[in-house]
C-alpha cells in the first residue's frame, strides 16, 4: 500500500505545483514598466522617423563627448555613422 500512498502524494504535489505556476501567469503585469515599454517604443519610432529629432538627440547626448572614440560608440548607439535613416520606398 505504501507505493499507492506515494503516487497519490506525487499527484497532489504535481497539481498543486501547476496551479500556483498558472495563478502568477495570471497576474497583471506592472502597469508602470508597461507604460515605460510604450514610451520607448515611440520614442524609438519617432527616432526612426524624424531626422530633426534624431539630429538634435545626437547633439545634446553625443555632442559634449570630447574623446574621438566614445563619440563614435556614442554616435553609433544611435544606429549608423551620424547620417539619418534612408527612407525605403514603398514597393506595391
Amino acid at each position: 500500500m505504501m507505493p499507492r500512498q506515494v503516487s497519490w502524494a506525487l499527484a497532489t504535489a504535481l497539481a498543486l505545483a501547476l496551479s500556483g505556476g498558472v495563478s502568477a501567469q495570471q497576474t497583471p503585469p506592472d502597469p508602470g514598466a508597461a507604460a515605460n515599454v510604450r514610451q520607448s517604443q515611440t520614442y524609438e519610432q519617432v527616432l526612426q522617423s524624424n531626422p530633426s529629432f534624431r539630429a538634435k538627440r545626437m547633439q545634446q547626448e553625443c555632442g559634449p563627448v570630447t574623446d574621438p572614440e566614445l563619440h563614435a560608440s556614442c554616435v553609433a548607439s544611435f544606429g549608423g555613422d551620424g547620417a539619418p535613416p534612408s527612407r525605403k520606398s514603398r514597393q506595391h
